[in-house]
């Protein structure tokens, strides 16, 4: 089941004390990105933030599942997806630990 644009609103709508984040869609589905990072995807309307140790600490009873068939656990986000200062920090925390994007080769 593809995600609804509306679901898509309400998330960047909850990190915009993050800094500047854009989702990008890919197959029915929508990739979070921070200044060119990929740090959470939004799958089958809930949210996944790529798991960090920050990340781990400051949820604490961490739920973890894969977006989508194959993929690698995410943090799954839903009893707090509406309380935007602490989704903010999480993502913040994440940004900081997550790698910056490889740069993508000269064709």
């Amino acid at each position: 089941m593809a995600s609804e644009i509306n679901f898509v609103d309400f998330v960047l709508d909850q990190l915009k004390n993050s800094g500047k984040v854009t989702t990008k869609k890919m197959f029915g589905e929508y990739g979070i990105y921070s200044d060119g990072k990929l740090f959470g995807l939004i799958c089958d309307n809930k949210l996944f933030i790529k798991p960090t140790n920050s990340g781990r600490t400051f949820i604490g009873n961490v739920v973890e599942l894969p977006p989508y068939e194959g993929a690698k656990p995410s943090f799954l986000i839903e009893d707090k997806i509406e309380n935007s200062d602490w989704l903010s920090e999480l993502v913040r925390l994440s940004l900081n630990e997550l790698a910056a994007p490889k740069p993508k080769k000269k064709k």
